[in-house]
């Protein structure tokens, strides 16, 4: 017979002969189909042909096929790729006249399974030690395949799909129950890795190493002089009979992790420049103010549209007439904020007990000291180790810089007299607490910073030519 030629064993088979090449014409029409159900109906096609031709009666070549055409064909191209792959093992078996795993090289891939040849289909079987289990003749003896083969992939990529796009170990307990190939775990794994739903799905994102921290995060600074500020709510108050809406404005120092929080009855452009103009009154000067870009303020999808109708320029007049200057994070780089987002999530996980102990029953008054109390909770948080010792100063918080009260009791510098803490003399002790903060804050807090804690690795960068795909969670 000519190379590449399919002959019809039977009525429903491949056959291949020992002088036929890798680049005959059978493995080109395998190799053809990316699907394996397309590739079992067009054997099923030929298969049909041949039947017809052998007959010599009329009938349709396509159409619909039965269950038992697809199965026929599905064992051809499993018979072939076996015969293929396994030739010597076929054939010492078919020599043995049948006897299972005798005469095999103990060098095989194959020769702990024990196989076999089904007398039935003549596939090549896993004769295994669960032929008493009570189970399907097929989880029993599942077919042989090898690991490196395209049919093999067609296979475990219908599986993969079938299951809808499932895990390694779903998909690999699914092809158990009738096949068994050789290195299961790492074919399985090369081919979901290349899976293009999956990367869309379930790949992280790219990154790069951590930066380092920018200079307004590492240097002593006034309070507030460098601050982010970011939004969170609404939230849900009472007046009168009527129910309003609420919003929370969130100012962070970048050096101290202090927080201030300010109430927003809605969020256009001059409620937004109103509390940063009772922000500025009560904190002092600002020098300068970060925030998200206007389309990746996380939240509520209500939030996140009307800041987008912010009039940034009316802002920013506002901020050049106070000497501030506003910058806008990146779109769609919202841990380049992870100093004020990390803080909102502080300030919910703190607001929301409270809502519900006071649910229903908050007014304007009541929503802007609940605000206030939420700021003095984590503006006492310990931004250092926590020490179990007595003799050890008490963790490092926002509220000693902010308040000037101070825990712990110590001496203040120099010579003093009683009258000294009281009237104009007060304002060494004032300079003492706050030289005291800044000093364990650069010998306690400022060390604490310098491990990176994720994206330790520097990355190749994107370059011209690649092909992407932009994540986005709103889409």
């Amino acid at each position: 017979m000519p190379h590449g030629v399919v002959e019809l064993e039977g009525s429903t088979s491949f056959a291949v002969h020992p002088e036929d090449g890798e680049g005959n014409a059978v493995d080109k029409f395998l190799e053809y189909y990316s699907s394996w159900h397309r590739l079992r109906m067009a054997v099923a096609v030929y298969h049909r042909l041949f039947s017809i031709l052998k007959s010599k009666r009329q009938a349709r070549i396509n159409g619909s096929f039965t269950a038992e055409e697809l199965d026929a064909a599905e064992k051809a191209v499993i018979r072939y790729i076996q015969k293929k792959t396994f030739s010597k093992e076929v054939t010492l078996l078919q020599k043995s006249e049948g006897s299972r795993g005798r005469g095999l090289c103990s060098s095989s891939s194959i020769y702990k399974l024990d196989p076999f040849i089904d007398p039935k289909d003549r596939l090549l079987r896993v004769n295994g030690r669960l032929s008493k289990a009570e189970i399907s003749a097929g989880e029993k003896h599942p077919m042989i395949l090898p690991r490196k083969s395209h049919i093999t992939t067609l296979i475990i990529r219908y599986t993969h799909e079938k299951l809808a796009h499932a895990g390694r170990n779903h998909v690999m307990a699914k092809l158990r129950e009738l096949y068994w190939i050789i290195r299961t775990n790492a074919s399985v794994r090369q081919v979901l890795q290349r899976c293009v739903v999956c990367r869309k799905m379930r790949n992280p994102v790219l990154n790069q190493k951590m930066a380092d921290l920018p200079l307004e995060r590492v240097i002593p600074a006034a309070p507030f002089t460098h601050t982010g500020v970011d939004f969170f709510g609404p939230q849900e108050v009472k007046e009168g009979r009527q129910i309003r809406k609420r919003y929370g404005v969130l100012f962070t120092c970048l050096s101290t992790r202090a927080i201030h929080i300010e109430t927003a009855n809605s969020l256009d452009t001059s409620s937004f420049i109103n509390a940063l103009r009772r922000f500025v009154a009560r904190r002092g000067n600002v020098k300068k103010i970060w925030c998200d870009n206007g389309t990746n303020f996380h939240g509520a999808e209500e939030l996140r549209k009307s800041l987008q109708e912010m009039n940034d320029d009316q802002v920013r007049a506002f901020l050049s007439k106070e000497s501030i200057s506003w910058t806008f994070n990146p779109p769609t780089a919202s841990h380049m904020g992870g100093v004020w987002e990390r803080q909102i999530r502080t300030v919910r996980k703190v607001l929301t007990p409270l809502f519900k102990e006071h649910a229903g029953r908050l007014d304007d008054e009541s929503y802007r000291t609940l605000l206030t109390e939420v700021e003095a909770t984590v503006n006492d948080r310990p931004l250092t180790t926590v020490s179990d010792s007595p003799d050890d100063l008490q963790p490092l918080s926002p509220a000693q810089l902010l308040t000037q009260k101070s825990s712990v009791v110590m001496p203040p510098p120099g010579v003093f007299q009683k009258g000294d803490m009281y009237l104009r003399q007060r304002w060494r002790y004032v300079q003492f607490l706050a030289n005291l903060f800044w000093t364990r804050w650069r010998r306690e807090y400022l060390s604490t910073l310098q491990e990176r804690q994720k994206w330790n690795k520097e990355k190749r960068h994107l370059q011209v030519g690649d092909i992407v795909l932009v994540k986005d969670d709103n889409q």
